[in-house]
């Protein structure tokens, strides 16, 4: 083999095998000399592949975990289940691999050869994901269209559809792709509207990067994931309750947990409770979880969620009507 450039893919393709080869039988399978394969050696190491070699009748060469993480060859099928893999992690939002998997995404389907991806396309298509909770799912295509125009620096064009239903067209600044709560969203600076803004990336269709360049700027808070947690954190209703405990202060503070409530003495062992929480289920449930009567004064949301839970309880107890 005297392509110097194809015989060190070839070789680098074996040694990523996991398992140790022999010189001689390196040299067998790429038809060159055992000196050859000593010189092949030598150049993957200069490029930053650890190639380890053993001595002895039972010593070879073997590729080992090094300090930085080389480029790795794939074969088709290889390829393809790592696609579809890295499609479904960021289709689904796993935590912790979330924002790496969509890079990567975007990374090998650029690379993709036309046959690899009409496979990637008929296993997606073949492939049914579970939606979040609301129903709502990610495509990875918008995705990793989002992700490459944001590693690109350009500015993005898409079709948005609001909460309430309204469909707009948009050209932002895409900064970055946040996971919060197996959702995704993207944070970018809105150029018609001179502010930035938050975009669940599941109302976006019809994604495309413009190619026009932008120099990056940097939200309020100096990064993607402080500004978010202010940001959704400020969105968010927080309901302030006010609720006398039939418990003496001590008791309620130990159930409680030594939380931050504020709580006040009525005597006659009750006492008075100051929480608040994000959603009536919370606040709801942390009540009824204490194990003692109570009466809630405010907010009037609170006594209806108890009132509607209370008979849907009582329905649950009372068995089924008949066969």
């Amino acid at each position: 083999m005297a392509d110097t450039p194809a015989r060190l893919l070839n070789l680098l393709s074996l040694l990523q095998t996991p398992r140790e080869w022999a010189g001689s039988e390196l040299a067998e399978r790429l038809e060159v000399s055992p000196r050859t394969i000593r010189r092949d050696i030598e150049r993957l190491r200069d490029l930053g592949y650890p190639v380890q070699a053993t001595m002895g009748p039972e010593g070879g060469y073997r590729l080992v975990a090094g300090k930085a993480m080389p480029p790795l060859l794939l074969d088709d099928e290889e390829a393809v289940a790592i696609a579809v893999g890295l499609r479904t992690a960021a289709g689904n939002a796993v935590e912790g691999i979330e924002d790496a998997s969509v890079r990567a995404l975007a990374k090998l389907e650029q690379v993709l050869p036309a046959r690899l991806r009409h496979r990637v396309g008929n296993l997606n298509a073949a492939t049914v994901a579970l939606a979040t909770s609301d129903g709502s799912r990610v495509d990875p295509d918008v995705l990793t269209a989002v992700a490459s125009a944001s590693a690109g620096g350009e500015r993005l064009r898409f079709a948005y559809e609001s909460a309430g239903g309204g469909r707009t067209r948009r050209l932002v600044e895409p900064y970055r792709l946040v996971a919060m709560g197996r959702r995704w969203y993207l944070l970018a600076y809105d150029d018609q509207r001179a502010d930035w803004r938050i975009f669940r990336v599941d109302r976006m269709t019809e994604p495309f990067a413009t190619g026009q360049r932008f120099t990056p700027r940097v939200p309020p808070g100096g990064d993607a994931a402080s500004y978010m947690q202010d940001r959704m954190y400020s969105l968010a209703p927080v309901y302030e309750a006010l609720v006398t405990l039939h418990l003496p202060l001590e008791e309620a503070r130990a159930r409680l947990g030594g939380s931050a409530d504020e709580l006040e003495v009525l005597g006659e062992g009750r006492c008075r409770l100051r929480t608040h929480a994000d959603t009536l289920e919370w606040l709801a449930a942390r009540l009824i979880m204490l194990g003692c009567a109570f009466e809630v004064h405010e907010p009037p949301e609170l006594r209806a969620h108890l009132r509607a839970a209370g008979k849907r309880a009582t329905a649950a107890a009372a068995g089924p009507a008949g066969p």
